[in-house]
């Protein structure tokens, strides 16, 4: 999760220095998605980002071990906890093995919120590129601090769990 979040980071930074807001769209469009499945691949384990407000329907909808314990952690976050110390894991059985389930927080940033923030944070020319890009879009309204979203992280366990489930979300 952490190399997840460290190298979209990391390339949003720059392309937001080239090319502001709408370069940064064009990273989390493209990049984030190859930067997921490379570390899968290299991994053999599934790595997606989630939220309960998607900007793609079809990307990042959770599953229901996602949703409930992205729920706790956003209700952890809104009683005040840091959401650096909201992470879950547990071991969950499902019908093809054992697997380690995690996931951490992404919570908003003021740098997010040119994208992701109220409808006065975010410019005309973003709004229009993300009305195109993204017709469903749901991953707006966001102030700084809040719980946004977070990387998820499915490892199997034992032998017979078959690593290319595809149960997941892609996202």
């Amino acid at each position: 999760s952490k190399r997840m979040m460290s190298t979209l980071s990391g390339r949003l930074q720059s392309a937001m220095k080239e090319g502001g807001p709408t370069r940064g769209i064009e990273v989390c469009t493209d990049d984030a998605v190859q930067i997921k499945h490379n570390i899968s691949r290299e991994t053999g384990w599934q790595v997606t980002r989630v939220s309960d407000n998607v900007r793609d329907p079809l990307l990042g909808t959770p599953d229901p071990w996602e949703q409930r314990n992205f729920e706790e952690m956003k209700k952890m976050v809104a009683e005040g906890k840091d959401p650096a110390n909201v992470s879950r894991a547990e071991v969950v059985d499902e019908p093809n093995g054992e697997y380690l389930r995690y996931m951490s927080p992404i919570p908003t940033r003021k740098v997010c919120t040119n994208c992701h923030g109220t409808q006065d944070q975010i410019s005309p020319e973003v709004e229009d590129l993300l009305e195109e890009e993204y017709p469903h879009d749901e991953a707006t309204g966001y102030e700084v601090g809040e719980l946004r979203g977070a990387v998820s992280v499915k490892m199997p366990l034992n032998e017979s769990t078959n690593s290319t489930d595809t149960t997941m979300t892609t996202e």
